[in-house]
């Protein structure tokens, strides 16, 4: 059971407003403002803010059931609430407690939407590496940082921001800043024209500006463990949650139109093809289901995250949801045929949970995981299990 008052109706009343507007988003390639301002209004943005610093004291479990919910209906919306989720846990764990007393609040109130920006060209989307670099001038951290992909960075209030730590002398020592917008110039460059999660609008930024010392989260160069103890966790649970609402929702739909009287007169319900692809979806689904909540329980119990065992469950998590959420709605394209699986007007809704689902293996690729994976194994001679 949940603690978080009244979850259910606030995730409700988002999943309404960006159910109005999901055509028009995806169509146009803009970001959902309008399920972001419900967002705001429900208190959603301060889920995992403390109850005694204004939020709703939420855990790892809510994220993952409010990203179920969510998904359901927009992937991108999801993913977005995910991700600035993760951020917001980042700092209520390891923010200096100046920076926890301003800006915590102002999450908790929906007056600061987080944006993460951890891509950079010379190391792409690998997070325990940093090209650009910090510059420190007594109590001044200087930041001038272009990433290729910021997830809602135009419209955020605020950016937690990957840098080489002052002073430096290798790539891997990585610190988290904390900037407002008001301390940033910010320059857009670039179109977002992608196949799918088109409402995320995750387009190239390039910031510049100048943050009070405490705005380092954890400590100069203390970014990894940040990343294996909060960032990467907290990913792996809320983008797997999003993923599974997505195909879950997809499946729903299906099977909807498939008991509906016009669906009925369409399909033959006694088709041994027809059941077998429905079982095959439901079983995939099933299985990240299980492996979801294997692994958020495995973060619940708390300590070392870092241990091979557990980074290996929390890397499978997000190697199988998205593999097999993106396969099962493939299974529905096919189980149902051209004019409810392809076309982009079928209430199924396919085409879209196709499209975004696809970019799923590619939100922190999955070849990198395995070759992770791959390392982390050789270290576990036991094959011990998380």
């Amino acid at each position: 059971m949940t603690a978080v008052p009244d979850l259910t109706a606030r995730l409700s009343e988002v999943s309404e407003v960006t159910e109005a507007h999901l055509a028009r988003v995806d169509r146009d390639a803009a970001f959902p403002v309008e399920a972001l301002d419900a967002l705001r209004r429900t208190g959603l943005l301060g889920l995992l803010v403390p109850a005694d610093e204004g939020g709703l004291g939420g855990s790892p479990r809510d994220l993952v059931a409010a990203a179920q919910v969510l998904g359901r209906t927009d992937m991108s919306v999801s993913m977005i609430f995910a991700m600035h989720c993760q951020q917001t846990a980042a700092l209520t764990r390891y923010a200096d407690d100046r920076l926890r007393k301003d800006l915590l609040p102002r999450v908790a109130a929906g007056e600061v939407y987080l944006a993460s920006v951890t891509t950079e060209t010379g190391t792409g989307g690998h997070l325990l590496s940093a090209d650009a670099k910090l510059d420190r001038d007594d109590d001044v951290l200087t930041l001038d940082r272009f990433a290729p992909i910021v997830t809602g960075g135009a419209h955020a209030d605020g950016f937690l921001v990957t840098m080489g730590a002052p002073g430096d002398t290798t790539a891997h020592e990585v610190s988290l800043v904390y900037a407002d917008r008001a301390q940033l110039t910010i320059e857009g460059s670039g179109d977002w024209q992608p196949m799918g999660m088109r409402a995320s609008h995750s387009v190239p930024l390039h910031l510049t500006g100048s943050v009070p010392g405490h705005h380092v989260i954890g400590g100069h160069g203390r970014f990894h463990d940040i990343a294996l103890q909060v960032f990467g966790p907290l990913a792996h649970l809320g983008w797997s949650a999003a993923w599974l609402g997505t195909a879950a929702g997809a499946l729903s739909r299906v099977l909807r139109l498939l008991r509906s009287p016009a669906g009925r007169g369409r399909f033959d319900l006694s088709s041994e093809l027809l059941l077998s692809r429905l079982a095959r979806a439901r079983r995939r689904l099933d299985a990240v289901h299980a492996l979801l909540h294997r692994a958020l329980a495995d973060v619940e119990s708390g300590g070392d995250l870092s241990r091979p065992p557990r980074q290996l469950l929390l890397n499978s998590l997000k190697v199988t949801a998205s593999e097999e959420c993106l396969a099962a709605v493939d299974d529905l394209v096919e189980a149902v045929g051209l004019r409810h699986g392809y076309l982009k007007d079928s209430p199924t809704r396919l085409e879209l949970a196709l499209r975004d689902l696809r970019s799923a293996s590619l939100n922190y690729h999955n070849d990198r995981l395995n070759l992770a994976d791959g390392r982390l194994a050789l270290r576990d001679l036991g094959v011990t299990f998380a």
